[in-house]
């Protein structure tokens, strides 16, 4: 006489099911693809073995055959109100579909197959969340554009110690000086040999509407630059 099949009661997304091996069941949604195999750890009973609350080293195996949704639900929302309405809401759930394929009393603990997490549990989304850390790295490319903009400034005011002092000029203070640095002009002998294409294309560079030509910068930079000679 051939023996009783073994069988089990396991738990997952709150709910206990009791299975033997080559059963097929539907679980609230795992955090496993088709074709994947995934163990069940939470064993409430195996056998004649009722666990304290769980059965120490048993697991069930199954095969993930695919995600599928189940059967649509439908409830009524009533509001109590002085107008008072109701509506109708419906939705299918996400659920795994499974077969098992076998029952282990002892040594689940130590088969290497991947634990059967719920797909919205924290486990579930370290796991998710743990493989693209690897991208951190080309942090080390970035150092190198971090150093230049370092060494930017430097050579600003390395160009800037040997310009002349253009805030001799009218209307020139520290502000529009740096401006002026900026839009690579930096001596008196720059502005004296500015024509009216040069001095058009700095008015609007700096938004001056003629103040340029106003102010006559070009010919106090003539008389500045030929006093520095």
């Amino acid at each position: 006489m051939e023996g009783k099949q073994m069988f089990a009661v396991l738990k997952t997304g709150g709910k206990q099911y009791r299975v033997q091996a080559g059963d097929v069941l539907r679980v609230e949604k795992l955090a496993a693809d088709a074709g994947e195999k995934v163990q069940f750890n939470e064993i409430l009973m195996v056998g004649s073995t009722v666990g304290t609350p769980l059965v120490e080293g048993a697991a069930v195996q199954a095969d993930v055959i695919d995600q599928i949704k189940g059967e649509k639900v439908i409830h009524f929302v009533r509001r109590r109100r002085k107008h008072s309405s109701k509506r109708t809401k419906g939705h299918r759930q996400q659920l795994t579909l499974l077969k098992v394929t076998e029952i282990l009393e002892k040594g689940g603990d130590k088969s290497g197959v991947k634990a059967a997490v719920g797909a919205g549990s924290v486990a579930a989304v370290v796991a998710a969340t743990a493989k693209p850390a690897k991208k951190a790295a080309p942090k080390k490319e970035e150092a190198p554009k971090a150093e230049a903009k370092k060494e930017a400034p430097k050579k600003a005011a390395k160009a800037e110690a040997g310009a002349d002092d253009l805030k001799l000029l009218s209307g020139v203070g520290p502000a529009l000086e740096k401006k002026l640095h900026e839009n690579g002009v930096t001596s008196f002998a720059q502005i004296a040999a500015w024509g009216p294409e040069e001095i058009a294309d700095m008015d609007e560079k700096l938004s001056f509407k003629g103040r340029i030509e106003r102010d006559g910068w070009v010919e106090q930079a003539t008389t500045l630059a030929a006093e520095k000679e």
